[in-house]
Order: C-alpha cells, then sequence, then structure tokens
C-alpha cells in the first residue's frame, strides 16, 4: 500500500472506527451532512457508496431503488444526474421531514470534502449495481476522473472480483486512470475470504453476522474490517481476535466510547435495527447492507 492512505493506518491499543456512510445513525447516509459530522465527531476513515447516473455522472448511493432515501420509485442509472440532483435524499422513513432537502452528493462532493479534510481518508465502494449496466472499465474511469487529486487518502473497495482485478492491475501498471492507492474487498461470509485473495486487498470488510463465533480473524498483508459494529465491547473483542477497523453508523458514540476525550456528546443513535444483528438501517435489506 503507498500514499498518505498508508500513514493513517496504525497499530493501536483499540480498532480504528469507519464512519459507515458517514455519520448514518443521525443524518441521512452518503450526503455531506453525514460526512461532516462524521468528521466533526473526529472519524479519521469515511465509507461511501458509489452508483453512475444514466449519463455517467458518480454519486454517492447505496441501495438498488431510491424509495429508502428519496422516496421515489426507480434505480439510480436510470435517471440522468440533472434529474437525481433535484431529488432530496432525506430518508424519510427515518428522519421524516427533518433533512428533505438535502441533495444527493457527487463524487466530486467527496473529492470537495476530501480536499477540506486533509486529515480524512475514504473507503469508496464501487456498487454491483453500477457495474451491470456500465461495464467495470467505465465505472473505474468514472471514479478515478473524480478521485484523481486525492486519490492518496482513497481506498476503492468492491465486492466484484473481476472490477477489483482490473484496478488492481491499473494501480501496479499504470494502465488506466487510477483515483486510489490501494483495493479492499467486500464479503458477507468470512469462509468466502479466499475468492478474493489471489486480488491481494490491503483490506477486506466482512459482514459481522458472516463471522465466526470465535477464532483468529487474519489474513497476511490485508487488514480486516468489520461491519456493521455499534456495541464497543463486540469491537474490542473483534480486535482482540485480529479485527483491525470496526465500520460503525453511530460514529461519534464509538468514538465516546472507545475514545478517552472525544469530542461530541450525543444520545443513542436512531434508526439502527442493532436487535436484528444483521447492520442494517430502517426499511433496508440485508441483502443490501454493506
Amino acid at each position: 500500500m503507498n500514499g498518505e492512505l498508508e500513514a493513517f493506518v496504525r497499530t493501536a491499543s483499540r480498532p480504528e472506527l469507519i464512519a459507515h456512510r458517514g455519520y448514518a445513525a443521525r443524518y441521512p447516509e452518503n450526503t455531506l451532512p453525514a460526512l461532516e459530522a462524521a468528521a466533526a465527531a473526529g472519524a479519521r476513515f469515511v465509507e461511501v457508496d458509489v452508483q453512475l447516473a444514466a449519463d455517467g455522472v458518480p454519486v454517492l448511493f447505496h441501495d438498488h431503488g431510491l424509495r429508502r432515501v428519496c422516496g421515489v420509485s426507480g434505480v439510480v442509472h436510470r435517471w440522468r444526474y440533472a434529474d437525481l440532483e433535484r431529488l432530496s435524499a432525506h430518508e424519510p422513513g427515518r428522519f421524516g421531514q427533518q433533512f428533505h432537502g438535502t441533495p444527493l452528493l457527487p463524487l466530486s462532493g467527496l473529492r470537495a470534502f476530501l480536499e477540506n479534510h486533509p486529515d480524512v481518508c475514504a473507503f469508496v465502494e464501487a456498487k454491483s449495481i453500477a457495474i451491470r449496466p456500465f461495464g467495470v472499465t467505465d465505472v473505474l474511469d468514472a471514479i478515478a476522473a473524480e478521485l484523481q487529486p486525492v486519490a492518496g487518502r482513497c481506498c476503492l473497495i468492491a465486492r466484484s472480483a473481476a472490477l477489483l482485478s482490473v484496478a488492481r492491475e491499473r494501480l501496479e501498471r499504470k494502465s488506466g486512470p487510477v483515483g486510489w492507492h490501494a483495493i479492499g474487498g467486500v464479503i458477507g461470509r468470512w469462509r468466502d475470504r479466499s475468492a478474493l485473495a489471489q486480488m491481494r486487498p490491503e483490506f477486506l470488510f466482512c459482514a459481522v453476522e458472516g463471522l465466526p463465533r470465535d477464532g483468529e480473524l487474519r489474513l497476511p498483508g490485508t487488514r480486516i474490517a468489520v461491519y456493521e459494529v455499534a456495541d464497543p465491547a463486540l469491537a474490542i473483542r473483534l480486535h482482540r481476535r485480529g479485527v483491525d477497523m470496526i465500520e460503525t453508523f453511530a460514529i461519534a458514540e464509538m468514538q465516546r466510547a472507545l475514545s478517552p476525550g472525544a469530542r461530541r456528546r450525543d444520545a443513542p443513535p436512531r434508526g439502527l435495527n442493532q436487535g436484528r444483528g444483521n447492520g442494517t438501517m430502517d426499511g433496508e435489506t440485508s441483502e443490501e447492507a454493506g
């Protein structure tokens, strides 16, 4: 792993925390308010999801459909960006009208956020739903075009082995535009880790419900991140088993619990289905989580 990103990942007595879609426990996910709130809470890492609009503009969006976040039907890749930017990404099911008018954030907005916060790194997930209609090359080109100025603080992550293979080749052979200094795989079950091992990912993200009940969680040469965790005690237990990073919607609460002197005081997060144990937001299916 090269560039500035390497300097941000250090051995510590506690796991590093990643703000999952920003401070998504209290703000609409993948939006600028969520990212700014995560930075204000002391987050050094954020994770976002990227899809392409019909005209190829990369935007931050997680779900297959627009309904949960924007309250309208349809999918991102069938809307032109000019139409998407008129929508409100306020998550009405969780927040009502509190954040009505919050726009979808284009990937260029993430770049600007990182330029304004030089102490923050980003994990950028290329969603599989974007790869199907556009193909690997177009998705990577669109991401690289926006993130090249901040590539040293970006890690490209994905579930797609095909995309990660090309992303690795670009990184090592300079065979195409690059907007990342590392790659990471995303899996739902720990036993599936070997499927991405040949890509030599610097990071591997695994769903907490897909982990074995006990035993070490390590992969030589790869840092392990686990999502979605909002329980500080669980985070410490996972760290003792070998997990390097914890991805959480509740970044401020976890920072406070795990770091003496955290900067924010907050009530328990709303909208987290912690009791289900599957790391989903209200209204989100477990298949969409991550």
